[in-house]
């Protein structure tokens, strides 16, 4: 009889362990399910919220933003409007990565100094010989440069200038056909990186070659059209054949009118 209580005992024992570890188990089932409800709720939270724009958590709060002092000007064209001779591809990394660039640059390097005030113009001109303003310089300058070569360009350009252009182009080099040679040359035979001008200086036009991102307005000298030979400008869509890119440039895309807008304001 002893024992059979005992086994009564031992059974009841055993069913309320039993009923512990089945609720035991629910409420483990029951935890899991809420953290995993709270972890989906904060991931959704975190996506809503970096999907919008500025998020303040996704930047420096303490980081001070440069002021867009120079603003990058559009193309005065499509990215395509110059193919098949310059294509869509070069344009959108010329413009987009490397003018913006220095734009970029040159916005950080005059934040809060005595330049942040002056044109680009002028920021060359005052920069131009000073070695310790060199970072100054080439950024303006190259800002600069880049629009001004833009404008040099256009869709159906080349040719032969206006009248009155051409018979300066005459005075002073002899002939059309005498400029377009010693043009070429000139770009063809620059090296390294650089620029090469065709400018007024005085009654003259002459045709000037300035390296890397120098430029005529630091000699006093007053571009009317301008081509780039750096390599990013041409490489994508000639490689090595800068003299193919010239040819091209000189045959199909000098913008005239630019240069004879630039003309008449002397």
């Amino acid at each position: 009889m002893e024992i059979q209580k005992n086994r009564i005992f031992a059974v009841k024992g055993e069913n309320k362990m039993a009923k512990k570890r089945i609720s035991f188990s629910i409420s483990r089932r029951q935890f899991f399910k809420g953290a995993l409800a709270g972890s989906a709720f904060l991931s959704a939270e975190f996506l809503a919220l970096t999907s919008r724009p500025n998020a303040s958590f996704l930047s420096n709060s303490s980081q001070e933003q440069v002021p867009s002092i120079f603003k990058l000007p559009p193309l005065p064209f499509a990215e395509n409007a110059l193919e098949p001779y310059i294509s869509a591809r070069t344009i959108g990394f010329h413009y987009g990565k490397h003018h913006q660039a220095y734009t970029d640059n040159i916005n950080k390097l005059v934040q809060n100094t005595e330049f942040a005030k002056l044109s680009l113009e002028d920021i060359i001109k005052v920069t131009a010989s000073d070695s310790s303003k060199a970072s100054i310089f080439n950024n303006a300058a190259q800002a600069w440069n880049h629009t001004f070569y833009w404008k040099s360009m256009k869709a159906n350009g080349g040719g032969s200038p206006g009248k009155k252009l051409a018979d300066r182009i005459t005075a002073s080099f002899g002939s059309f056909d005498n400029f377009k040679k010693e043009f070429m040359e000139a770009a063809a035979s620059l090296f390294g990186s650089g620029w090469v001008w065709l400018v007024a200086d005085g009654n003259t036009l002459k045709i000037v070659k300035t390296g890397n991102a120098d430029n005529p307005l630091s000699k006093g000298q007053i571009p009317l059209l301008t081509i780039d030979v750096w390599e990013h400008a041409y490489y994508l869509d000639y490689q090595n054949r800068r003299k193919d890119y010239i040819a091209t440039f000189i045959d199909h895309l000098i913008n005239w009118d630019f240069a004879e807008e630039n003309l008449s304001k002397i």
